[in-house]
């Protein structure tokens, strides 16, 4: 069973997932918290006191958006529903540090399987658990920004590595008001 818990950051409302073996689930900010809701389907919405090691991610997460410096490394997920090779994507991805970046090529590379840099975006592109596995540390080749499969796409995944302090290349602006909800 899993369960789920919205929460308010510097950028906006967030939602975070979670099971008996870990974190499931991570959702950036959406237009709304019914948004949010919608996205964390399969799973139950809390309401009651918060697991110690959910309430510890969730304030991380909170000092992540207003810019702190945050090492989620030792954070227990699960990812039972992952395959394999996802999984090894996702671990090497985790090993990415703060403010740091690293290309398809080198995590494919990483995972003994070079030439497999569309696999590893696509499993990133999968990646249920964006920020605490930081795929959007993970950048095309010739530092250019890829993809991001979450909400407000490469703005957003420009946004966060300008969060960390990285060093983006010409043509990677971020929209600074990118996570601000739009209602109506």
């Amino acid at each position: 069973m899993q369960r789920f818990h919205i929460f308010q950051t510097a950028v906006g409302p967030c939602a975070l997932a979670w099971s008996e073996e870990g974190v499931t689930r991570f959702q950036l900010p959406e237009r709304d918290d019914a948004a949010l809701a919608r996205r964390m389907a399969k799973a139950d919405r809390w309401s009651g006191a918060l697991p110690s090691p959910i309430a510890r991610a969730i304030a991380d997460l909170e000092r992540y958006f207003r810019g702190e410096q945050v090492d989620f490394s030792t954070l227990r997920l699960d990812l039972r529903a992952s395959s394999p090779f996802h999984k090894a994507v996702y671990d090497a991805t985790r090993a990415i540090g703060w403010g740091a970046v690293a290309t398809y090529g080198e995590i494919a590379r990483g995972v003994g399987s070079p030439g497999a840099a569309r696999a590893v975006g696509h499993a990133l592109s999968r990646n249920p658990i964006a920020i605490i596995i930081p795929c959007h540390r993970i950048l095309a080749a010739g530092g250019k920004i890829g993809g991001f499969s979450a909400h407000g796409g490469t703005s957003a995944k420009a946004r966060l590595l300008e969060i960390e302090g990285a060093r983006l290349g010409r043509g990677l602006a971020a929209n600074p008001d990118l996570f601000t909800p739009s209602f109506g």
